[in-house]
């Protein structure tokens, strides 16, 4: 009889003792993800060269389609690698004009060295 009052008093124990040390329950947070539904700007890629005059801080394109563009301004110009370009560019040198079109406006976004 007392082994079998000794095993209740230890289970009562067993169940009582996280309450006493405050541990409840735990809570479960749910955070809803927000989607954001945006136009990307189109990129498109032409092929040119840099023409025979440059003016300074300015690099002149000549497309292969006909015409040319005009870029002013440094951080634009990259080698195949990736890294800017800081130095002028030689009569010829072939390049890669990429365009960012975006609601209708197309603009250089960078020039690639061949």
């Amino acid at each position: 009889m007392i082994t079998k009052t000794v095993i209740i008093s230890i289970a009562c124990s067993a169940l009582i003792a996280p309450l006493a040390f405050g541990q409840g329950s735990q809570t479960a947070i749910v955070e809803k993800g927000v989607t954001v539904t945006a136009t990307s700007p189109t990129t498109t890629v032409e092929g040119g060269q840099a023409a025979s005059y440059q003016p300074p801080k300015t690099l002149v394109i000549r497309n292969e389609g006909g015409g040319q563009y005009v870029l002013d301004g440094p951080g634009h110009v990259f080698n195949s690698k990736g890294e800017a370009v800081q130095t002028a560019l030689r009569p010829g040198t072939h390049v890669h004009v990429y365009f960012a079109n975006n609601a209708g406006v197309k603009t250089i976004d960078r020039v690639v060295l061949d």
